[in-house]
């Protein structure tokens, strides 16, 4: 089949690599349009343009998915289907397009955490498996037809960076098991609704406020909305009126403090009290600063109490 393949962050290079060693046809990428990063603001291709570039496929970077011209431009590579990891929500002109139409790889269980940040939302909620589905685009965003899916165990110290490298692998081998089936005509699309017995769980994106530790809730869920903001886009809190951001923590017993409040003995710990026991800060970064071990950042702070 001639595939085109959609996608932006490392996330999807895995299938797309995986793809081309198992000698499918991808005879076009699409990808979002290179944005000025970092201090000196150049222009930073996706990763996935760059996988491309360097495997001479065409990339095609529109800013408008309606764009005319960009409808004409990729009707022109006659794809008999598309392939969608970590890309933008479609306009029905494009995932309807292909006679095989579209398909999605998306990191949860679904219909269990529909949205954009699904990894990040798993281990927050302190979930004990997750796992990665291929569906058939649809109107509505993630809630077409199911294809197939696999489970991933998620371990009590696996952060968001953990499980997103376990289903980067993982949806890569679904994809080609989707793929091969729809080769042979032989895909039983199921409707969502047959799966939805439980209450739903939703995987909205991620902004700011939401990253901000709320020591007054119990351990376990201050532990898990560190290690599930981690390494990106990063819980934070406050240190001396300055923003501390966490990516690693270890569960410890109470100590002598009200929640927030921390204990240290400046040079091999950094506690900070929550609503029933307290968290050991392990890997952290002061703004401004690197990241740093726990050692290595008390060794050249100084509290201000």
């Amino acid at each position: 089949m001639r595939i085109i393949f959609m996608g932006t962050p490392d996330f999807a290079v895995a299938s797309l690599e995986a793809l081309l060693q198992a000698g499918e046809q991808v005879v076009a990428v699409i990808t979002t349009p290179d944005k000025p990063a970092g201090r000196g603001q150049k222009l930073q291709e996706s990763a996935v343009k760059k996988f491309a570039v360097s495997n001479n496929i065409p990339v095609l970077q529109p800013i408008k998915l309606k764009d005319p011209d960009f409808l004409q431009e990729l009707a022109s590579f006659q794809a008999d289907l598309q392939v969608v990891v970590a890309f933008r929500m479609l306009p029905e002109a494009v995932w309807n397009m292909p006679p095989k139409g579209t398909i999605n790889v998306h990191a949860s269980l679904l219909p269990q955490y529909r949205g954009a940040a699904p990894i990040n939302h798993a281990i927050i909620n302190g979930e004990k498996e997750s796992g990665v589905t291929t569906f058939l685009l649809q109107h509505e965003i993630d809630t077409g037809n199911i294809l197939f899916s696999q489970k991933v165990q998620i371990e009590d110290t696996d952060t968001a960076g953990i499980l997103h490298d376990k289903l980067m692998s993982v949806g890569a081998e679904v994809l080609l098991k989707t793929v091969d089936a729809i080769k042979s005509n032989n895909i039983n699309p199921t409707p969502q609704e047959e799966f939805e017995n439980d209450i739903l769980k939703s995987a909205p994106k991620i902004f700011k406020p939401f990253c901000e530790i709320n020591w007054n809730q119990p351990t376990d869920i201050v532990y898990n909305h560190i290690r599930g903001l981690s390494p990106y886009p990063g819980a934070f809190t406050y240190l001396d009126g300055k923003t501390l951001k966490v990516y690693a923590a270890e569960k410890a017993g109470s100590i002598e403090k009200e929640a927030g409040q921390y204990d240290t003995d400046g040079k091999s710990f950094l506690t900070f009290a929550t609503q029933d026991g307290s968290l050991r800060i392990t890997a952290l970064q002061m703004e401004g600063k690197k990241r740093m071990d726990i050692v290595e950042f008390l060794r050249g702070y100084r509290f201000e109490n």
